[in-house]
């Protein structure tokens, strides 16, 4: 800190110095004007974002109100990120989310500092992203006639709207460009073998045709996990060997999720053509199955110099080198995978799941899950004891937030699940101190009511105001989940 304030004019003179470090960078506001200086270009870049907060609120609306120069403190900043994966995935397979409204949430990650967005493109209810050579992944994998609303059996509500959308090619590569101008990687999900219904709808024969008239199959308009998924086939392998031809034309990143989660396999244990692979190949039993189709794609990604990532799923049955696992289930799978040397993103649910409810107000809009509050999402921490300390620990590559969207049917309700909580995840992603109870969240508390909402306000976001919903947020008559298992805290792990 160097005191004082005074008025600022002109552009920041910018340079890059490498002994800084990756996205590290010294920010300097004086009365000679503002110097940044960036470990690389996205540590210039977010230097910006600081000094965007250093000028106020309205630093953050899309045109000035205000023409005269900006009063800024005098200050030094010098910072670096403690992770390298910082990101939000965004469940837009569920419910579809405009172009435009994905684009806006890369600003709101950058202003962050957030620096990955991973787009779920792909479930049981639909298929959001263009195939050119398998036009109907769209044309029917795309559109359901109505969809549940909210959860439980009662009341059975239901919005009788048909509902759908995808990207095409070119908005995925809008999108992607979009981003990386912000310094944001964008990390494209295709689930498989489970989660499949939707392309199975539109493409039968990918499906365990010998025990199931996948014929009759229509994209699930119910939550929930499905029974259908993909047969263990040299035929469907190619299939989704095309997908990740065009794919990988389209996003440049090095990581390709694959999902991997939740494959139920009944049909597998039914299926004659699935039990004469796992004796072709001499496989243990189904898990060994999956683990078969999941380390085709990651040699077959590895070999055009991508790398498979997937939740923590894809250790059933052994995990091909070089994959990373995308740690969903408590702590356990990302702890195994980082002792085996596979590199780990924590986004434990019980944690850092958006989607979870925020209190325990009965007039949260469909409560489900677990309560994880503003405080909860500021004590996570990435880095469970068993790892912090040893070896392993620097296999722990970052962490992510998670929104999945059966309840988010609008932007609204987007940006009420997500914020304030992301403001929350993004500081203990770049800078919080590794032990939760160390953490000051009196502080962290009055520096969002002193500066962050106002932010969040000239930026537009519905979020979650600290007093509980505003009437207009609340889903009367939507019945919503609430989980009955205790919620786990992060030094159990």
């Amino acid at each position: 800190m160097t005191g004082g304030s005074g008025p600022v004019d002109g552009v920041p003179a910018c340079r890059v110095d490498p002994a800084l470090g990756p996205e590290a960078y010294r920010l300097t506001v004086s009365a000679d004007g503002v110097e940044i200086v960036g470990g690389d270009e996205a540590g210039v870049f977010w230097a910006r974002q600081t000094l965007r907060q250093l000028g106020g609120a309205d630093g953050f609306r899309r045109a000035p109100v205000d023409h005269g120069p900006v009063v800024l403190p005098h200050v030094v900043v010098e910072d670096a990120p403690r992770f390298a994966w910082r990101g939000l995935m965004l469940d837009v397979a569920r419910h579809f989310l405009a172009k435009d409204d994905v684009l806006r949430y890369v600003d709101l990650l950058a202003a962050h500092k957030l620096n990955v967005l991973h787009l779920h493109l792909t479930d049981d209810q639909g298929w959001r992203v263009q195939i050119e050579r398998y036009p109907r992944l769209t044309e029917v994998g795309a559109w359901r006639p109505r969809t549940r609303l909210g959860w439980g059996r009662e009341p059975e509500v239901w919005d009788e709207r048909p509902h759908g959308g995808f990207y095409t090619q070119d908005d995925l590569r809008e999108i992607v460009a979009y981003a990386a101008e912000r310094h944001v990687r964008v990390v494209p999900e295709i689930d498989l073998p489970g989660h499949s219904q939707a392309a199975i709808a539109a493409y039968p024969e990918l499906g365990n045709v010998d025990v199931v008239d996948t014929g009759a199959l229509r994209v699930k308009t119910e939550w929930g996990i499905s029974p259908h998924v993909l047969a263990p086939t040299d035929a469907v392998l190619a299939f989704y060997e095309g997908v990740f031809t065009e794919l990988l034309e389209i996003f440049p990143g090095r990581f390709v999720h694959i999902g991997g989660d939740e494959c139920l396999k009944d049909e597998w244990r039914r299926s004659p053509i699935a039990q004469g692979r796992i004796r072709e190949l001499g496989l243990g039993g189904e898990d060994e199955l999956q683990a078969w189709m999941i380390g085709h794609f990651a040699r077959w990604l590895a070999a055009r110099g991508r790398r498979l990532v997937g939740w923590d799923e894809i250790l059933q049955g052994g995990l091909a080198p070089g994959a990373a696992v995308m740690c969903w289930r408590w702590y356990t799978g990302g702890v195994a995978a980082a002792k085996a040397g596979h590199d780990v993103v924590m986004c434990p649910q019980q944690e850092v799941y958006l989607d979870h409810v925020q209190s325990a107000d009965p007039g949260e809009p469909v409560p489900f899950g677990w309560v994880h509050t503003l405080e909860d999402v500021y004590r996570f921490e990435p880095v469970p004891p068993s790892l912090s300390g040893t070896p392993h620990a620097v296999h722990v590559i970052g962490t992510q937030a998670n929104l999945w969207s059966e309840v988010t049917e609008s932007r609204a309700r987007v940006d009420y699940q997500v914020f304030p909580r992301l403001a929350a995840f993004a500081e203990v992603a770049w800078s919080a101190l590794p032990r939760p109870e160390a953490r000051d969240f009196g502080d962290f508390e009055r520096r969002m009511d002193a500066a962050h909402y106002a932010r969040l306000d000239a930026l537009g976001v519905a979020y979650r105001p600290p007093t509980g919903p505003h009437p207009w947020q609340r889903r009367p008559g939507i019945p919503g989940r609430m989980h009955d298992k205790p919620r786990r805290t992060w030094d159990m792990a």
